[in-house]
C-alpha cells in the first residue's frame, strides 16, 4: 500500500520569522503522525531552507527545494546545486513545477536534466506535470501529460524512477480557486499510472506515488484523497496557514 505524501509548496512567500514559526506549528501538529501514517514535507523559499530545516530537525517532516540547477558546481550565478540543497537539509526537490515551465520558460528537456541532477545529488525529485486551461478545453490533457511524463523520465531506469514522486497539477487550477473534480483528477492519475506501467512495468506503476496539486484545500482534500490513484497532495496557498495544512494532513491519517 502506498503511504500518503502531503507536501506544502510555500512558493515566494514567508519571511525569516514566519517561515520558522510556520514550520514549528506544522511540526507540533503532526508529531504523532508524520513519518508513520503519512509522509509530510514543506518546501520553503531557498533563503529560508536552512532555518526551516533546523526548526524541523527533531521532527519527521522533510524539507524540499522549489527548484534545482542541472550542474553540480561552477560559474552559474544565481543557481543552486543538489549538493548545496543537501547541505542545508533538503530531501526533496521540485522539478518542472508549472510556474517554472510557464512563467520561467523551462522546457521538458531542462526538467529532465533537473530530475537527473536531483537523483545524482541524492535528492528525491517531485516531477510536476499538467495541462493549461486551453489544452484541457482542446481535449489535449492526455497528450500534454504523456509528453511531459515521457520527456521528464527520459533515459531513467526502473531503480531511479522508483525514487520519484509524480505531481499532477492542472495549471488552470493553480492559484485560481478552481479545482479539478475528484473524477477529473483521478482520470489523469490513472493515465499516469498506466503510462508508467507501459514504459516500465506494473510493479513500479503500483508502487509509484502520484500527488494532486491544484488548489487543494481542507474542504476538498478528503474527497481527492479518496480516489484510488491519488496518493498525496502538493499544496500551495493552504500550506501557508498551519491550521489549514494540518486539516489537510488529518484527512489521510
Amino acid at each position: 500500500m502506498r503511504k500518503p505524501f502531503i507536501a506544502g509548496n510555500w512558493k515566494m512567500n514567508t519571511d525569516s520569522h514566519s517561515s520558522v514559526s510556520l514550520a514549528k506549528a506544522i511540526s507540533s501538529g503532526t508529531q504523532h503522525v508524520a513519518g508513520r501514517s503519512v509522509d509530510v514535507a514543506v518546501i520553503p523559499p531557498f533563503v529560508y531552507l536552512q532555518a526551516v530545516a533546523s526548526a524541523l530537525s527533531a521532527s519527521s517532516i522533510a524539507v524540499g527545494a522549489q527548484d534545482i540547477y542541472i550542474e553540480p558546481k561552477g560559474a552559474f550565478t544565481g543557481e543552486i546545486s543538489a549538493a548545496m540543497l543537501k547541505d542545508v537539509g533538503c530531501s526533496y526537490a521540485l522539478c518542472g513545477h508549472s510556474e517554472r515551465r510557464h512563467v520561467i520558460g523551462e522546457t521538458d528537456e531542462m526538467v529532465n536534466k533537473k530530475v537527473k541532477a536531483a537523483l545524482a545529488g541524492g535528492l528525491l525529485p517531485i516531477l510536476c506535470v499538467g495541462e493549461l486551461r486551453e489544452e484541457r478545453e482542446s481535449d489535449k490533457t492526455a497528450e500534454v501529460v504523456t509528453r511531459q511524463l515521457k520527456n521528464g523520465l527520459a533515459d531513467l531506469g526502473d531503480e531511479k524512477v522508483s525514487a520519484i514522486t509524480i505531481a499532477y497539477e492542472p495549471v488552470w487550477a493553480i492559484g485560481t480557486g478552481l479545482t479539478a473534480t475528484p473524477q477529473q483528477a483521478q482520470e489523469v492519475h490513472s493515465l499516469i499510472r498506466e503510462l508508467i506501467s507501459r514504459i516500465y512495468d506494473s510493479r513500479l506503476a503500483d508502487a509509484l506515488r502520484i500527488q494532486y496539486g491544484g488548489s487543494a484545500k481542507p474542504d476538498n482534500a478528503a474527497e481527492l484523497m479518496a480516489q484510488p490513484d491519488i496518493d498525496g497532495l502538493l499544496v500551495g496557498g493552504a500550506s501557508l496557514k498551519a491550521d489549514d495544512f494540518l486539516e489537510i494532513i488529518k484527512t489521510v491519517v
